[in-house]
């Protein structure tokens, strides 16, 4: 297996008493995308610094294709930062924009030019070379920030927030010219988030952040449908989790006794835990079924009606209170037109969800 490009070896970093990052230990490879996704404060911003330079570890040591970073200042790092402001001078066009870098290194005018020309076609911004910024809509400014950051072929391409200041619409196309880019030039982009969105469309692998820690590393599929702990899977999108206990744990099933559902839930593999402890059972809304008729078989279903209903477009969104008074969250297509179709308030309906839906977490 080749050695990782980026090696993050125990690093912490402390203001005061407060430990930002936690002894954090990751490695990244080559050409990947991965994205550091948490909530404010989580750390994950306070790591990408470190990498870039502007802020120094308190413990631990930051490699970047082998070689220690330790000490070695922000310019002369193979690395190039992408901040959420953009940070574009309003003075300059776009053009000189994006070649102040590239004069600061007292390159030749040819090869700025040629360098520059280059950039700009990559981020399709040729026919705006002469425009400054306030003349520019904010996904055309997000692409220059973008062309400058690349221009001086870094190794390590450091994004924070890249997209926060775009509208959704905007952000959703963005994201996939990031990728179009990204994959053409071959640069290791490491993209810190607090969308989960954008982290499960640009990432090629997720670290989600917590209080300063790593809690799961995964690929966008094992993070949102393997989620490790409550945190994960409460924070990654949308989830139901209801507590119980551990009835029965066989190596091809286990039962779980949960009074918020008011039933035995049954999942199709074994979770090797002593019988009689205490879970927690997570099942993400889009695989919860609803019907007016209870379903055949007498497991993984139970009753309630619907409080309230959210039409969304494509999607419309179900908040059912159970028996028990546990309100459950589902989602479905709206795969149909007709409004005949649709559950309303204070429709009596079963829930029922596939034994592989099911995740159980111990903690």
């Amino acid at each position: 297996m080749p050695e990782p490009y980026v090696r993050i070896e125990g690093v912490t970093k402390t203001f005061g008493s407060a430990a930002a990052v936690d002894n954090v230990s990751l490695d990244i490879h080559r050409g990947e995308i991965f994205c550091l996704l948490g909530g404010s404060g989580s750390g994950k911003t306070t790591l990408l610094r470190m990498l870039a330079g502007f802020e120094t570890p308190t413990a631990g040591r930051l490699y970047i294709d082998g070689q220690d970073m330790t000490g070695i200042a922000p310019c002369e790092r193979p690395v190039n930062m992408m901040f959420q402001s953009y940070a574009l001078f309003p003075h300059m066009t776009v053009e000189k924009n994006v070649a102040f870098g590239l004069e600061q290194e007292k390159l030749s005018r040819t090869e700025i030019s040629e360098r520059v020309a280059q950039i700009l076609d990559i981020v399709k911004m040729t026919p705006f070379v002469a425009r400054k910024p306030h003349q520019l809509s904010g996904g055309q400014r997000q692409r220059v920030a973008l062309a400058r950051a690349l221009v001086k072929r870094p190794k390590l391409l450091l994004l924070d927030e890249p997209l926060g200041a775009l509208d959704r619409k905007l952000r959703e196309h963005t994201q996939f010219e990031l990728l179009a880019i990204q994959k053409r030039l071959g640069v290791t982009f490491i993209v810190v988030t607090h969308d989960q969105g954008e982290a499960m469309t640009l990432a090629s692998r997720i670290g989600v952040m917590n209080h300063g820690q790593i809690v799961q590393i995964g690929t966008p599929l094992d993070i949102y449908e393997y989620p490790q702990t409550k945190f994960v899977a409460d924070f990654v999108g949308s989830v139901n989790l209801f507590e119980g206990r551990l009835v029965e744990d066989e190596a091809d099933h286990v039962r779980i006794h949960s009074e918020e559902l008011g039933v035995v839930v049954y999942v199709d593999h074994g979770i090797s835990s002593a019988p009689d402890v205490a879970v927690a059972v997570a099942i993400r809304p889009e695989k919860i079924g609803i019907d007016r008729i209870r379903p055949a078989g007498s497991e993984n279903v139970a009753q309630g009606r619907v409080k309230e209903v959210a039409y969304m477009g494509d999607t419309s969104i179900y908040i059912v209170a159970l028996n028990t008074g546990k309100l459950v969250r589902v989602t479905l297509p709206n795969v149909v037109r007709r409004a005949e179709d649709r559950f309303v308030a204070e429709e009596s309906v079963y829930l029922s969800w596939h034994a592989s839906s099911p995740v159980v977490l111990t903690r």
